[in-house]
C-alpha cells in the first residue's frame, strides 16, 4: 500500500453549497452542504477514478497561480 498525496480545489457556490475538485482525475468533483461533507464526498470520487486509472496515468499537479482581470463592473 502507498500513500498518495492530491490536491483539491475547494470552492463555494451562490448557494453556499461547497465544491471540490481533484485536479489530478479528469472530471472527478463532488460537493456538501459543509466543506467535511464535501470531502467524505471527494474521497468516494477518488476512490472511483483510482479503479479506472493506475497511480503512473494521474495526472502531475503543476501549481496554482492567480490571474488578476479588469473587468467593467
Amino acid at each position: 500500500m502507498k500513500n498518495l498525496h492530491l490536491p483539491l480545489v475547494i470552492e463555494e457556490d451562490e448557494d453556499g453549497i461547497f465544491i471540490i475538485s481533484c485536479p489530478s482525475f479528469k472530471g472527478c468533483h463532488s460537493y456538501g452542504k459543509t466543506i467535511d461533507e464535501a470531502l467524505i464526498n471527494i474521497r468516494e470520487a477518488i476512490d472511483l477514478c483510482l479503479e479506472e486509472t493506475s497511480p503512473q496515468e494521474i495526472n502531475k499537479f503543476v501549481g496554482f497561480r492567480e490571474l488578476e482581470i479588469v473587468y467593467n463592473a
